[in-house]
């Protein structure tokens, strides 16, 4: 097997393959399909609740989806919360309105941004889902434009398809027997974004999520925020199989996600080999609820119902086998038992342990017929939901002696994945007959384009004399409308304004300061004191704390009742010429060395009153002439 530790694998050797789908929420005034708005309700302000059960249904060819069948094996009751903001469209009691204008609008120029070409006419489609993420049982979805490209330090990375669609309900809490959803998501435009399985290595994945990330935020018109973005991965190599990984939200897990897909498909086609190599082969369940009857294992007596089991022929030491860090085979077993309801599964190449003792593993193992090269996996539940866990087992068993399955898996917090379901197909598709279809031949020669922020950011370090990270921190940051206001209305240094709204806002935030109460007029005033020379730029961190108290003051008269309205450079000079006199033997005593201490004496009196800069140049020249 292949070292646990390893991490230097050659892509282009493996031929790594991969692409992503992103999903971007549109910040429009209202929902996709009606005219309520997109935005998001604390749970408790809801209204009301009711319920659905979901079932899937055929394509037109007669088909169904795999990965809804799979959904369907488990019967649950979905639970919906409502609210004032909400309508009967969100509810599946009433028809959809017509398509939003302005979120077309918005793919539209994302098409263009990223070179793509766009339908004739753009028809709504339902593609099935029945987790419950959304109360009709499908999504509403629509193609809007195809074969688009952009460039990357790797070479063009194609983009295949952009879509928009609605965004589902939100998963919020699970009650005994149901999960339970907020409908306040539901029906916020999404454009989703297909890129070409062109994607080379981890480094370029994460390089073209950013590049697509930065053309979205280029349109000024998508949501913020945690949840607003989700990355889906697909991923392969030359003898593995395609893996979707799903809800991605962490830009800088995407180069672990791909590293660690990669090193699964890997030593999965290692086991693989090694089990056709040992012959190996799946064998019958089997009840042994009898050789438990006595069990001191406390898992097993809490489960007791039923005690089953399988044998894995020529699986010993395989399934034990660690295909990703803290993940082996056992766990992809119990991952799929877990889909029937069960609450794991054990096996003997990690037994004895969890209480199951010595002689109890040999009793299993005589019970089943297994032999040294034999493991055997065991599920302890009520009958009926250990036998189809087992049963998940046995088809996830059978994979593993093929190599590695296609499938969705479920991103872990520390970049590994868990099996989801099966990859949906073409059968989960279908036309939506009660939403028209909508013209765009000849609609996107109107539509305007944004400067891209990467193009934005050169421009700053070009007119503001920004270093290029100053510059990227404002381009993306979500004060960025405010730094060109300012900008526009104030001849001020653009770093001091660029750290004012980054770095100063963030610390005032950790203190507790309530950074939400300040105006954007507040800030225009301030650094308006600080190009009149009437407020030091160190003033500016105790101005804006009190105008977060009193957001009704002016930015002048705060800084007055601060005693920060400036003085002249007399003054100034005087307060020096003062502190050096009543500290003349310890200037004689430590020379130039005293000009720190001296600062720090001088900068507690002047503070915010006088530039820091020049307080330091005019107290080095009075040091001089009193060492001279």
């Amino acid at each position: 097997m292949t070292d646990s530790n390893k991490s230097d694998l050659d892509y282009k050797r493996l031929g790594l393959m991969a692409g992503l789908e992103i999903h971007q929420q549109l910040d429009t005034a209202h929902k996709l399909f009606c005219n309520c708005p997109t935005m998001l309700r604390d749970t408790r302000e809801s209204t009301y609740e009711f319920f659905r059960y979901l079932r899937p249904t055929q394509s037109e060819m007669g088909e169904t989806d795999q990965a809804a069948l799979d959904e369907a094996r488990f019967i649950r009751k979905f639970i919906y919360k409502a609210y004032p903001s909400t309508c009967l469209v969100e509810n599946d009691e009433e028809p959809p309105r017509e398509l939003n204008e302005e979120a077309i609008d918005i793919t539209l120029m994302t098409a263009k941004l990223l070179n793509m070409q766009p339908v004739d006419e753009i028809h709504v489609m339902r593609k099935l889902v029945i987790d419950g993420s959304n109360t009709t049982g499908f999504q509403r979805t629509s193609l809007v434009a195809t074969d688009g490209h952009f460039e990357t330090s790797h070479g063009r990375v194609g983009v295949d398809v952009l879509c928009l669609e609605e965004e589902a309900c939100q998963r919020v809490e699970e009650r005994a027997g149901a999960v339970v959803f907020s409908l306040d998501r539901l029906g916020i435009p999404l454009v989703e974004i297909g890129t070409a399985p062109d994607i080379a290595t981890p480094a370029h994945a994460r390089e073209a999520a950013e590049h697509i990330g930065m053309v979205l935020r280029s349109t000024g018109v998508v949501k913020r925020g945690i949840g607003t973005i989700r990355q889906d991965i697909n991923i392969s190599i030359a003898d593995g199989a395609r893996v979707e990984v799903k809800g991605v939200q962490e830009l800088d897990l995407i180069e672990t996600i791909v590293k660690q897909e990669a090193l699964r498909q890997v030593r999965l086609l290692e086991i693989r080999d090694e089990l056709q190599r040992r012959g190996a082969s799946v064998g019958e369940i089997v009840d042994v609820t009898d050789i438990f009857e006595d069990t001191e294992s406390a898992v097993i007596k809490k489960k007791m119902g039923s005690v089953l089991a399988l044998r894995l022929c020529g699986f010993a030491g395989m399934v034990g086998a660690e295909i990703q860090p803290d993940r082996r085979l056992g766990s992809e077993f119990s991952d799929r038992a877990k889909k029937a309801g069960v609450g794991g599964v054990f096996h003997t190449d990690e037994l004895p342990g969890y209480g199951i003792t010595d002689l109890e593993v040999e009793r299993l193992r005589a019970g089943v017929d297994a032999r040294g090269g034999d493991c055997v996996v065991i599920v302890a539940d009520e009958h009926d939901r250990a036998a189809s866990a087992l049963q998940a087992v046995v088809l996830r068993a059978e994979q593993a002696l093929a190599g590695v399955p296609e499938e969705t898996r479920k991103m872990l917090p520390a970049g590994t994945t868990a099996y989801l379901r099966p990859l949906p197909g073409a059968a989960r598709m279908y036309p939506e007959t009660d939403v028209p279809p909508v013209q765009v031949t000849g609609r996107i020669n109107k539509i305007t384009t944004p400067e891209l922020l990467s193009e934005r950011k050169d421009r700053y370090v070009r007119e503001y004399s920004l270093s290029d990270d100053l510059a990227r921190q404002i381009v993306y940051s979500s004060r960025l409308a405010l730094f060109e206001d300012v900008m526009d209305t104030v001849s001020v240094d653009g770093s001091l304004v660029v750290r004012t709204l980054t770095a100063t806002l963030t610390e005032l935030k950790k203190e507790g300061v309530l950074i939400e109460k300040l105006q954007n007029n507040h800030f225009s005033e301030i650094f308006g004191l600080v190009a009149d020379g009437k407020v030091a730029k160190e003033g500016i961190i105790d101005i804006l704390r009190l105008l977060a108290e009193q957001p009704h003051l002016l930015a002048e008269d705060a800084a007055a009742s601060l005693c920060l309205i400036g003085i002249d450079e007399e003054q100034t000079e005087n307060v020096i010429a003062r502190v050096v006199t009543e500290r003349r033997d310890f200037v004689h005593e430590r020379g130039m060395a005293a000009l720190g201490p001296l600062m720090g004496v001088v900068m507690q009196e002047l503070r915010g009153k006088a530039d820091g800069k020049l307080i330091s140049k005019m107290l080095t020249e009075k040091i001089g002439e009193e060492l001279s």
